[in-house]
């Protein structure tokens, strides 16, 4: 059997793909925002639903740029059950992450823990859509006006999601997204912010591009993070394709559920009500009470028939090795637990149904 990675860039045809640039060519204009970057950000503005949208050079930036754009000082309230790029970016901003526990239904921040880690210095609550499933925003947005937060979510998972029929990236004053390579819709590498207040998207442009307004001014210190035209390129193509990448991942996350809702011990997350999905991810958690083998061990198994899942989320932030003394794990248990259970199963539009059906027949195998 050929190796199955947890995941695969989805690619739209050579030809297209060179078709998209031949005009890079004519014109010479590789990237600070050239006619690429414009058709891209607009496409995504009016696919994504938003009212305003910043392209940048990846998802990072984006969240890095956002948190500063906001001149935000202080504690910023988040989930340790997250990517490091998340906790990474508020403390490169010298802001001090307090880590929120999860809910055991779909892993994002827990709402009814938020209200005591508040204090005088907490100054924004940044909560993760984890592999597409959505935050309360309901219950965030209201603790965040009782108490003048600003809300940051970090998007990278819900690319073209809807919530009772809104577009993800309206929700809290700002939401970044990722296009990286892995992602449902890529630009090969990208990221992008969607905000509702001009004035932060024009921080934002000043933020990536040196503060450079125009030839001769300069009105604010800046850094370096456009997205060149290649990518943007890429990400037109893409978007012409993701509805139809995320019908086939529709399709193979309901033959895992099918096939692995039957076997004791795998616990599959819950669609969630109200939310147009874009199947990002498939996790499972291995409840190695009821298996009979823990989390690892079906991971191994997997690898020994070239099936490569990935353990995501795992560890959680808050005991990575960088802050080592820092922060209690153990003051967010659910997080910890699942972080130890959770495995992503691989997941792509190519991915075969017999590929699939082979992934769920060694899970099953090994099942007390």
């Amino acid at each position: 059997m050929e190796k199955i990675l947890v995941t695969q860039a989805s690619l739209p045809s050579m030809n297209e793909y060179i078709s998209e640039i031949q005009s890079i060519w004519d014109t010479h204009w590789l990237t600070n925002m050239g006619q690429k970057h414009k058709e891209f950000q607009v496409g995504l503005q009016e696919y994504l639903k938003v009212e305003g949208i910043e392209l940048l050079v990846n998802g990072h930036m984006a969240l890095e740029m956002i948190l500063q754009a906001m001149e935000l000082k202080g504690e910023v309230i988040t989930t340790p059950f997250t990517f490091a790029s998340t906790t990474h970016a508020i403390i490169r901003n010298n802001l001090t992450p307090v880590f929120c526990d999860i809910n055991e239904e779909d892993y994002t921040m827990d709402v009814s823990k938020i209200e005591e880690l508040i204090t005088e210095k907490t100054c924004a609550i940044l909560p993760v859509h984890v592999y597409g499933n959505v935050c309360n925003v309901e219950e965030i947005d209201r603790i965040a006006k009782k108490y003048g937060l600003k809300v940051i979510y970090d998007a990278a998972h819900s690319f073209g999601e809807t919530y009772k029929g809104k577009g993800i990236g309206n929700f809290g004053d700002a939401s970044i997204f990722s296009f990286h390579a892995t992602k449902v819709f890529h630009s090969i590498e990208g990221g992008a912010v969607c905000y509702h207040d001009a004035e932060i998207g024009r921080k934002l442009y000043n933020l990536k591009n040196f503060g450079i307004r125009n030839a001769e001014e300069v009105e604010s210190v800046g850094a370096n993070a456009k997205m060149n035209e290649f990518c943007a390129a890429m990400g037109i193509c893409n978007l012409r394709h993701i509805d139809s990448y995320i019908e086939r991942r529709k399709a193979i996350v309901e033959r895992y559920r099918e096939l692995l809702s039957k076997v004791s011990g795998i616990i599959l997350c819950k669609a969630q009500e109200e939310v147009v999905s874009n199947y990002s991810y498939f996790p499972i958690l291995v409840d190695s009470s009821l298996y009979g083998h823990d989390r690892d061990y079906v991971f191994e198994k997997l690898e020994e028939e070239n099936i490569f899942a990935r353990k995501y989320f795992y560890p959680i932030t808050s005991s990575f090795d960088c802050f080592k003394g820092q922060f209690d794990p153990r003051q967010t248990p659910v997080a910890l637990k699942v972080s130890k259970q959770v495995l992503t199963l691989p997941l792509y539009p190519d991915l075969s149904v017999d590929v699939v059906d082979k992934i769920c027949d060694v899970i099953e195998k090994f099942s007390r």
